[in-house]
């Protein structure tokens, strides 16, 4: 039993900066633009992880694409910067988003 509970504090921690990172995600509005698993304005957080997967920069170019936006990457439509983004929670963003499968 004890075993068990362990096991299930584990999962539930584990699970704990996914759902917060998302939560966060819809927070700073985030999810208008984009879905975890679907394009809709932007492309869906799993595209974009599966575009940087391997690159070590990757947290790093994310933050400032979120801070300060972009263009031409995903095609035509830009994305704005994010002034209501802290830099904390932009690479909070990041790190989550290039974690995703």
């Amino acid at each position: 039993m004890k075993k068990t509970l362990v096991a299930l504090g584990a999962l539930v921690l584990a699970a704990a900066p996914a759902m917060a990172d998302e939560a966060l995600a819809k927070a700073k509005n985030c999810m208008a633009c984009h879905a975890v698993d679907k394009k809709v304005v932007g492309p869906s957080y799993k595209d974009v992880a599966r575009k940087y997967q391997g690159d070590a920069a990757a947290v790093s170019k994310l933050t400032t694409k979120i801070l300060k936006g972009s263009s031409g990457v995903w095609g035509a439509v830009p994305m704005p910067a994010n002034a209501a983004v802290s830099e904390a929670d932009a690479k909070k963003l990041s790190e989550w988003i290039v974690n995703l499968k």
